[in-house]
């Protein structure tokens, strides 16, 4: 029987959860993230702790987890209590991990609460300044003459640099091989050195070597031009592709079951801080592309969007995981 305690009891219980609710945080935050030290997701998280909890009034402590790219530390955050004390910082190659969905321990959509938006970016396809390709067509011509025998280089197999290569291959019909490095930087000294036709990258890695006239670039990925590089066309434009469009992004996001209240305040607070023009002119020199918070709710389906994408460029180019 519902005693008249009883019933005062639980009348009383939200009002005895609120003041709990209202003093988050009230402990330094964890943003983990899953990428090693000094990289792009690393330099993100760490440009952006520091405002958010200044505004929030907590620390926020950056975790770096690297390893398997980027799910150990999607797993740990999965595994956290969702209380708004730990949150992570997600980005493209989550989609790209849950696209070939091997060996999760998570899932990649429903066992997260997505907050907030950062930024999307796009890569860049290019080649040694003295290769015959002038232009993505040039390029794309090369490959459709010599099938299997041009050759593109990326971060590493299942890294969504690779993941555009193929795209590129899906979309044009050409069959370029993949040929796979260990990160960003020895792909392009392996470009350099005449080892591979072109390369995926990105923008803001490669540009140092576009100024010095040893690389050019030859298309975006994005739907737009870079901002550093507005002179070379999307990959739409220079290749007659319509519709073709294959950024990265990086984002905000928390253990399942965060309250909304956190939430939302959490990603005003994101907002607020991505949105400050100084803050904006540091991330877009860090990435050259779209710095945008989007609205609550809107990362959830993009991120289940991305997953379906590029599960269908894994399926039809029949990219097995090495």
């Amino acid at each position: 029987m519902l005693t008249r305690r009883l019933a005062l009891g639980l009348l009383a219980a939200p009002l005895i959860a609120r003041p709990a609710l209202a003093a988050w945080p009230d402990r330094p935050i964890r943003l983990l993230h899953g990428f090693g030290p000094g990289g792009t997701a690393d330099i993100l998280a760490r440009l952006i702790a520091t405002p958010i909890g200044e505004s929030l009034g907590q620390s926020v402590v950056v975790e770096s987890r690297p390893g398997a790219g980027g799910n150990i530390a999607s797993a740990a955050l999965a595994r956290s209590p969702a209380d708004g004390h730990t949150i992570g910082l997600l980005t493209g190659g989550h989609a790209v991990s849950a696209a070939f969905a091997q060996g999760l321990t998570f899932d990649p959509v429903n066992d997260f609460d997505f907050v907030s938006m950062i930024v999307r970016y796009a890569f860049v396809i290019v080649v040694r300044a003295d290769s015959p390709a002038r232009d993505l067509a040039g390029l794309v011509a090369m490959a459709k003459a010599q099938p299997g025998r041009v050759t593109f280089g990326s971060a590493g197999v299942g890294s969504t640099h690779h993941l555009v290569g193929e795209m590129l291959n899906a979309t044009a019909g050409i069959q370029m091989q993949h040929v796979p490095y260990r990160g960003d930087a020895a792909g392009t000294t392996a470009l350099l050195g005449g080892e591979v036709s072109a390369m995926v990258t990105t923008s803001v890695g490669v540009l140092p070597h576009v100024r010095a006239g040893t690389v050019r670039c030859l298309a975006v990925s994005a739907a737009t031009r870079s901002k550093l590089l507005p002179d070379v066309p999307t990959v739409a434009e220079g290749a007659n592709l319509p519709g073709f469009e294959a950024p990265t992004w990086a984002g905000i996001a928390a253990p399942k079951g965060l309250p909304e209240p956190v939430a939302l305040r959490l990603h005003q607070v994101i907002a607020t801080v991505i949105n400050e023009p100084a803050m904006r002119r540091r991330l877009d020199d860090l990435v050259d592309g779209e710095v945008d918070a989007g609205r609550p709710g809107d990362m959830r389906p993009f991120v289940a969007a991305e997953i379906a994408r590029w599960r269908a460029v894994i399926q039809r180019q029949g990219i097995q995981m090495q």
